[in-house]
């Protein structure tokens, strides 16, 4: 693929790391970190943590170790970027992984831990918007896989 063809994905991917960390910076100039504002009750909050750890605060306080992790597999998804047969869909998801997984890396290596700060009262953990675009590029990468392995198999009939 023309190099420039990677510029739209590019742009996405910085776009999805401007937001976070401008929201993780408002967060940290606006409230106090455990602080919380309430916008519906106690169902939705925007509550400011520091979380050392990864997802539920596991490996707490293992910055380094979760730098190297997240390292690892951004360099891992970009290769699969530069590599694969992907259609624009399948390369939206994966650069919105390694978006997230770059922005929340920043975060560990900048202020030594993760802020995050949309909290519902029905999902216990804290979490950013890196960690939404993970998670829909994640759900988005498996939908392109079920349905691609679909096509390929209706194909060879």
């Amino acid at each position: 693929m023309p190099r420039n063809s990677y510029m739209r994905y590019f742009l996405a991917g910085a776009g999805i790391i401007l937001l976070d960390q401008l929201v993780k910076h408002l967060t940290r100039i606006s409230l106090a970190v455990g602080d919380a504002v309430p916008v519906i009750g106690d169902f939705f909050m925007i509550r400011h943590i520091f979380n050392t750890g990864a997802a539920f605060g596991m490996l707490a306080g293992k910055t380094g170790l979760l730098v190297l992790i997240s390292a690892v597999l951004i360099v891992i998804v970009a290769y699969l970027l530069r590599t694969m047969e992907m259609n624009w869909i399948g390369k939206l998801s994966v650069v919105m992984i390694a978006a997230g997984g770059i922005s929340n890396m920043i975060d560990r290596i900048v202020q030594n831990g993760v802020t995050d700060m949309f909290s519902f009262s029905i999902f216990p953990p804290v979490f950013n918007v890196a960690d939404i675009f993970v998670c829909v590029g994640c759900g988005l990468l498996a939908l392109y896989v079920i349905l691609g392995e679909k096509e390929t198999e209706s194909e060879s009939k």
